[in-house]
Formats: structure tokens, C-alpha cells, sequence
């Protein structure tokens, strides 16, 4: 029998309708990176640094430049944990202790479907703004 899917509109760069297969499986591989796996045999593996990046949250440590989202520093964030939320999406808390994103499993699906675009796009944006991927150095008092 086939799984269900349902189709989102939710639109990440340009993507629009995108047609959903089931959650198979979720599994933190390490605090710096996650699997996700759907029942038509499709499998993600997210960096912790592309997840924090692609909070649906806002937060206080988000840089609005030209009216463009900037998340800089976060190349070695990682996942404390994980909390389900109903059936359809997690919270992950991350070691920069950002905890207020909910990630739908659909929106895993969809990150996974234009991840390399993403990531293209974030290094050309901290580019043009002269941020980086590299946490800032400490400071000495």
C-alpha cells in the first residue's frame, strides 16, 4: 500500500508545491549531525550548523542586514536535544542554547530538498556582508 502524502506550499527559494512522503526515521548521528529518512526511501543528513542556520525561529542573535536574515558564527553549533512536538515535528536545542525553533518533519523534507542551494546561498551572503561561518574570537577581560 502506499504511504500518504500530502502536498505544502510553503516556499523556500523558490520551491512551491512539494509533495511529502511519510516520517520513516529521525536519529541524532552525533551532536553535529542529524538523519532524517521518509517512507519512499529518501534520506537527509543535516549539519547541526545547517539546521541552527535554517531556524523557522527567530532569535535574538539573528542580524537583519538589508533586510536579510544573517546567522554568522555557528560552523561548529551542535544539538543537545531533541523534543518531539505532537506527531509532526521537533524542537532541537542547540549547544548555542537557540531552543525555540519547531521543525516540521515537512520542513526537514523540503531543507533536504534544496540543501545545497541553502548553503550555496548562506556563504554568499556572509560574503557579501564580510561575516563568517567561524564563531567569533573570545574575548579577554
Amino acid at each position: 500500500m502506499w504511504a500518504i502524502t500530502r502536498v505544502i506550499s510553503r516556499r523556500i527559494h523558490g520551491t512551491s508545491d512539494i509533495t511529502v512522503p511519510k516520517l520513516a526515521g529521525f536519529s541524532i548521528v552525533s551532536s553535529k549531525h542529524v538523519e532524517v529518512e521518509y517512507s519512499d526511501g529518501t534520506k537527509f543528513n543535516f549539519s547541526s550548523e545547517f539546521l541552527r542556520i535554517h531556524s523557522p525561529a527567530a532569535d535574538g542573535k539573528v542580524r537583519s542586514i538589508g533586510g536579510e536574515r544573517v546567522i554568522s558564527g555557528r560552523r561548529y553549533v551542535g544539538i543537545m536535544s531533541a523534543e518531539p512536538v505532537g506527531n509532526y515535528g521537533l524542537r532541537l536545542v542547540f549547544d548555542d542554547l537557540h531552543r525555540t525553533g519547531i521543525y516540521p518533519w515537512d520542513y526537514f523534507y523540503e531543507l533536504g530538498s534544496n540543501k545545497f542551494g541553502l548553503m550555496r546561498s548562506y556563504i554568499k551572503t556572509l560574503q557579501k556582508h564580510n561575516l563568517s561561518r567561524e564563531p567569533p574570537a573570545s574575548r579577554k577581560i
